[in-house]
């Protein structure tokens, strides 16, 4: 039986300093760089894009089959790119040695506005896969992957993820909600998905996949019973999670909490002075001990609730900061996946409890 060891990962090193495809011969057009818009891909992105399937010799009618001659990929490592650290956590851990992962979303990186590099979609067109969210979590990504669509083998983990059990929201124009790590359970069912797609992928080394999957939800089983416990914790009145962006849902729905976003379940909208004043009134009438802000989210916003809770003559305190579009920093407990849900647990209990920050 072999080791769960995590796969080799470059973690978001490197990547916008690259000049080269070395597996394409492809090289970046003197001149191009990349420009802030907002809207569309850049043009030297979409040039980037021309270019990657000219040297590939590739025609927009390929299927994945046909554009990557279904590679053997047994005998080496696959190469895989990732979008949100929570996703790369899952990889790393079944993949193993199997696996060298790149993740394009780093500690602090908000993937609703995330905006692919010229250095990533070289990345994205050398890998043998893409793992990400799906259900609109990395919206600005959506018009590389169409166009790399059949030629790049991509894999939305929330695929695996019964609809029946999603959440909706008319804050996001009708669609589910894509914080679906938040409810551990759910995310078990994210991770069986992986493993049957490293599964298609490399069919030799299944039994090691199978494997690394059941340690890794051994773990997550774990974790939820955690959580749980942890939850019982407050009394069920003081139950009401307040955070910059109403990422926490499933997380309320699976643990008992209501929740309160200032800006929706995406951070691509902003918060107005009316809601500042209506979240500020909730808190005064509820007397909410506790707001949180998040480490990929600017803590402005709630600071201006905190102002007017203040001038309300009630005062609520911000709470040790969460991590919710992205874990910690690599080599932290908050740089793995449930190393980032136990902290959120513990950091909740104790805000909503009145402990102090660094209790």
């Amino acid at each position: 039986m072999q080791d769960l060891t995590p796969g080799a990962s470059k973690r978001w090193a490197g990547r916008a300093e690259r000049g080269t495809d070395p597996r394409a011969g492809f090289q970046r057009p003197p001149g191009l760089r990349l420009r802030a818009t907002s809207g569309g891909l850049t043009a030297s992105i979409a040039a980037i894009l021309v270019a990657l399937v000219a040297a590939t010799g590739l025609g927009c009618g390929e299927s994945v089959v046909e554009a990557k001659a279904a590679p053997d990929l047994s005998d080496r490592p696959i190469r895989v790119v990732t979008t949100i650290g929570m996703i790369t956590d899952i990889v790393e851990n079944l993949g193993g040695p199997r696996v060298e992962v790149t993740g394009l979303m780093g500690p602090g990186i908000d993937p609703h506005v995330y905006k692919a590099s010229e250095g990533d979609v070289i990345e994205l067109a050398e890998a043998d896969a893409v793992f990400y969210g799906g259900l609109h979590l990395e919206a600005k990504l959506a018009e590389v992957f169409e166009r790399m669509r059949g030629r790049v083998r991509t894999f939305a983990v929330t695929d695996g993820i019964p609809r029946s059990l999603l959440l909706t929201s008319a804050a996001f124009a009708g669609n589910y909600d894509p914080h679906v790590w938040f409810d551990v359970t759910l995310w078990m069912r994210a991770t069986e998905a992986v493993r049957q797609a490293l599964t298609r992928l490399d069919r030799v080394h299944a039994a090691l996949y199978r494997v690394n999957t059941r340690r890794y939800l051994a773990r997550l089983r774990e974790l939820h019973a955690y959580v749980q416990r942890r939850a019982a914790l407050v009394p069920r009145e003081r139950r009401v999670i307040i955070t910059a962006h109403d990422a926490f849902n499933y997380f309320g729905r699976r643990y008992g909490f209501e929740v309160r976003g200032l800006q929706g379940i995406s951070t691509a909208s902003e918060a107005g002075t009316a809601d500042v004043r209506a979240l500020a009134e909730f808190i005064v009438e509820r007397k909410i001990p506790a707001v949180f802000v998040e480490s990929s989210v600017s803590p402005r916003a709630l600071e201006a609730v905190r102002e007017a809770v203040q001038s309300r003559g009630f005062d609520v305190s911000i709470g040790r900061q969460l991590f919710s579009d992205a874990m910690g920093d690599p080599g932290t407990p908050e740089g793995t996946y449930v190393g980032m849900v136990r902290h959120n647990i513990d950091s909740i209990v104790a805000g909503l409890l009145g402990q102090k920050p660094d209790a």
